[in-house]
């Protein structure tokens, strides 16, 4: 069970007790990511995950690590598009400590200008580190192309020209306007008491100012492009997708039908025909991309560049079969039985389940059961496979984005053959 304090000032605090685990897991969670940042500002959310580490009035940044360590627990971070998260994992003795860790760190943090410039470097070795690695710098590009000109668009670290730019009166700014009370929330799991613990964040937490700025969100505008970016590498990567569905959508659980019969592991459609039947592939797979009013799916793979045309139109030709004939009944069963199977073994951790919580929070603002979860994906039918594979795999609306050598060889509109 779910259990909800709000606390005085607004910050939420959601727990789920669990007595028979040895661990727990704690998020601090802000409702901010890249999606917010103006051009100028793009990589600053990831820039304060990372400068939140740097010591507080209380606690050098080295204190932070030994403290942490001495009970042999998990201190980290991460930003998304549209979230940011901080979080502990220790044994369920020592949450208050860690509860006391967290707010420090979020609510006491210094910035030192020093530290600032340091870490200037430090993400921009991450941003070239990304780069450097073409199956991940792969998806950023595609983003930029696919939904240009909206803040989604845009890398979550940032550039080396945005990062530079970044000083310690920008940062504080930030946050002054972005982790506001309705904004942030705590989320739990493990071994704990809600009731000491929603009481320990009332005495932390209720520093953190009330109320949230207004955002104004808007939707980006997909854009159909055919793009390879050329860079000496020994292998294609290929990403081709096209509008997918929001994370609230109420098709959503016939798109995680879809893609896990299609790309979602190894008996998938792609898996075996491109990778087994013809080796063509070491790694293929689909995916969802989901935000809280759009997304997009998309497919990945990575060949040697005298495939490349091959492993296009074998991959066309599977989301093809699929507008014409759904799925067939052992695969759809097959799908539904698979994502139950990994979302109950997905449960068995407390940081995944903290991590369900804030999903549930941000996106739905209630705690989505998973036997709810469970009936979703079983009232999936072949007909809503149908209409989400015809909505998705048109030739006007997808786009397919390359990185590698092509050896000079350029392709057009005439390779979405396989879909006319």
């Amino acid at each position: 069970m779910i259990r909800t304090t709000r606390l005085s000032n607004g910050v939420r605090v959601l727990t789920e007790e669990m007595p028979n685990m040895v661990s727990a897991s704690l998020g601090i969670w802000v409702e901010n990511g890249s999606r917010y940042e103006t051009p100028e500002k793009n990589g600053l959310s990831h820039f304060i995950e990372h400068l939140l580490f740097k010591g507080t009035k209380r606690r050098t940044a080295a204190q932070i690590a030994e403290e942490i360590d001495a009970v042999g627990g998990v201190l980290n971070a991460f930003t998304g598009k549209e979230y940011t998260c901080y979080y502990v994992k220790v044994l369920g003795e020592h949450v208050a400590m860690a509860t006391d860790l967290l707010a420090d760190i979020f609510l006491e943090s210094v910035f030192d200008p020093a530290e600032v410039e340091r870490e200037h470097q430090v993400v921009i070795q991450e941003i070239s580190q990304a780069e450097d690695t073409p199956d991940d710098f792969i998806h950023d590009l595609f983003a930029l192309q696919f939904w240009k000109d909206h803040p989604l668009a845009l890398p979550i670290f940032g550039s080396p020209a945005t990062v530079n730019s970044f000083d310690r009166d920008a940062v504080v700014k930030f946050i002054d306007d972005r982790y506001r009370a309705e904004r942030v929330f705590i989320a739990a799991a493990g071994k704990l008491d809600h009731d000491k613990l929603a009481a320990d964040c009332e005495k932390f937490f209720t520093r953190v100012k009330p109320g949230a700025v207004s955002d104004g969100l808007t939707a980006p505008r997909s854009h159909p492009v055919i793009l390879n970016h050329e860079k000496e590498l020994e292998q294609a990567h290929i990403v081709i997708g096209g509008p997918g569905l929001s994370s609230v959508d109420p098709l959503r659980y016939a798109g995680y039908v879809l893609n896990t019969a299609l790309g979602g592991g190894m008996s998938s459609r792609l898996f075996q025909e491109v990778r087994e039947k013809r080796g063509r592939v070491y790694s293929i797979y689909s995916f969802m991309s989901s935000c809280a009013d759009c997304g997009y799916f998309a497919t990945y793979a990575g060949t040697n560049p005298e495939w490349v045309e091959e492993v296009i139109e074998v991959t066309l030709g599977e989301l093809k079969k699929i507008t014409r004939e759904a799925l067939t009944t052992p695969e759809l069963d097959r799908a539904k039985s698979q994502i139950k199977g990994n979302m109950l073994l997905g449960m068995e951790s407390t940081d995944a389940r903290m991590n369900r919580i804030a999903r549930n929070e941000i996106y739905f603002r209630r705690d989505v059961p998973i036997e709810e979860l469970a009936r979703g994906i079983e009232a999936v039918t072949n007909d809503q496979i149908a209409e989400l594979a015809n909505a998705w795999f048109q030739p006007g609306s997808m786009a397919l984005v390359m990185v590698g050598d092509l050896k000079g060889r350029e392709f057009g509109d005439d390779i979405w053959g396989p879909l006319a």
